[in-house]
């Protein structure tokens, strides 16, 4: 039987999954966000709030308990189901939420954040969208729950000023527990209940892949990458809503300058990407876009004092966090073993929210005892460690990650297909799962010849379904 064309459209259910999920998703990370551009100036007024350590520390306690049970959470959900452990998650981030939004101290603050964190969902939502959509669309489904991140992010930052001035952050915090109830709701009665949940390898950890991707150097490279990245984020803004108000900019106006900044920087990756891919120069983008990166933050210890200065450098800043942002993990699927995809984004996914912790508390305590120049400082030396790695990192091969559908088989000719499929031209890598019912191919961009993947399934009476 021949295999459906990509082209196919996605089910009603399938959409309403994705669509759902996103939201889920989007609206879990809004709640983390928000705080960002206006937590500083909150917390001067709280008891301990004088203590930037403890600031830092408030900002970022999320993302540890974030990094540490983002990958067994997503194991739990193999165990109980899915939904039970996103409700969980839910669940503590909505206490946490109100934790936070009736603290009397910073500490209870940072124990509201530490309690958000720990309902780490995102494991069991890309799970959950696995189960719910066929292979030709999981990566459809994949990068639309994916983008919510940068889109609430920015919407975050827009926002949260406003919010700030009509309900303060303790409002900000209640709304986002308000937020977590209603994404429950989304849950129950958007999201479809999946007939059958199994693992998937390119969306899921397994234990048994942890040792080679930690032992890829290539992948290690990615990760300590995403890990600088979001702990100089988290650095800097403990200090840029300060900086603006300094400036003369009232914190309640900060979203005129950060909404022309984040359209702008959109805009201006757009033909970075397209150019990266398009002609197989990923490396000299991203190596690019980190010494950008770079220089933008060297721009913002440059020009605190002016705002139109300070404005420029975050355009530099943001429009080099959003390609690298765009393109890390693209660098991880075309370098990851094609079997333990999602063990690499898992690992770079943990390591990522471990930065977010790190940075803002190392920042929170350098900005409070040694002030501003000791916070680009450290930042600065992040990134240049990061632009050294990046150079010394191998051009990665222009591929793309394909999936087939396979019907039931034994081991031995599930090995057999995966040396019959290799062997085929432009096939880089190729792996049968014979209990997931999936075939995972690495292909070249080039040369790869699908009609005769496609006709060595149908040879094995064996239905191919491609990506």
């Amino acid at each position: 039987m021949s295999a459906p064309t990509s082209s196919e459209k996605m089910s009603p259910a399938e959409l309403r999954a994705t669509i759902g999920l996103a939201g889920v998703y989007g609206l879990r990370m809004f709640g983390l966000f928000i705080i960002l551009p206006v937590f500083a100036f909150y917390a001067k007024d709280l008891p301990g709030g004088d203590n930037y350590t403890l600031v830092g520390i408030a900002l970022g306690a999320y993302g540890l308990t974030q990094a540490i049970l983002q990958i067994p959470f997503g194991w739990l959900s193999d165990r109980i189901g899915r939904k039970p452990v996103i409700y969980l998650g839910l669940i503590l981030f909505a206490i946490g939420s109100v934790l936070a939004a009736c603290a009397v101290d910073i500490y209870w603050v940072i124990l509201g954040r530490i309690i958000q964190g720990a309902g780490a969902i995102s494991a069991a939502v890309m799970a959950l969208a696995a189960d719910l959509t066929r292979e030709e669309h999981r990566t459809k489904a994949m990068a639309t729950i994916g983008m919510t991140i940068g889109t609430v992010f920015a919407v975050s930052l827009i926002v949260a000023p406003v919010l700030n001035q009509w309900i303060g952050v303790p409002g900000i915090f209640a709304m986002t527990g308000v937020l977590a109830i209603l994404a429950m709701v989304v849950v129950k009665k958007i999201i479809p209940d999946p007939q059958i949940s199994r693992f998937h390898s390119d969306t899921e950890a397994s234990a048994a892949s942890f040792g080679g991707v930690l032992r890829n150097t290539q992948l290690l490279r990615l990760n300590y990458g995403i890990f600088a990245l979001h702990a100089a984020l988290m650095a800097l803004w403990l200090v840029v809503p300060l900086t603006l108000h300094q400036a003369g900019i009232i914190a309640a106006d900060h979203w005129q300058i950060y909404l022309p900044v984040l359209i702008l920087s959109v805009v201006l990756i757009i033909p970075a990407i397209i150019y990266a891919e398009k002609k197989a120069k990923l490396k000299p983008v991203f190596i690019a876009a980190i010494a950008l990166l770079l220089a933008g933050q060297i721009s913002l210890a440059m020009t605190a004092d002016s705002v139109w200065g300070t404005a420029i450098a975050l355009l530099v800043f943001f429009t080099a966090f959003n390609l690298l942002e765009a393109s890390l993990p693209s660098l991880i699927s075309k370098i990851a073993p094609v079997g333990a995809k999602g063990t690499a984004i898992g690992i770079y996914s943990s390591t990522q929210f471990l930065g977010t912790f790190v940075g803002a508390a190392a920042g929170g305590y350098l900005f409070g005892n040694y002030g501003s120049d000791a916070l680009y400082t450290f930042c600065g030396l992040l990134l240049i460690v990061w632009l050294i790695i990046a150079i010394t990192m191998k051009a990665p091969a222009a591929v793309r990650s394909k999936m087939y559908h396979v019907q039931e088989m034994d081991i031995n000719q599930s090995r057999e297909l995966s040396h019959q499929l290799a062997a085929l031209p432009g096939v880089n890598e190729a792996l049968v799962l014979a209990n997931e019912g999936v075939a995972y191919l690495k292909v070249d961009m080039q040369g790869f010849d699908e009609e005769k993947v496609i006709k060595l399934l149908e040879e094995g009476n064996i239905n191919g379904i491609s990506q």
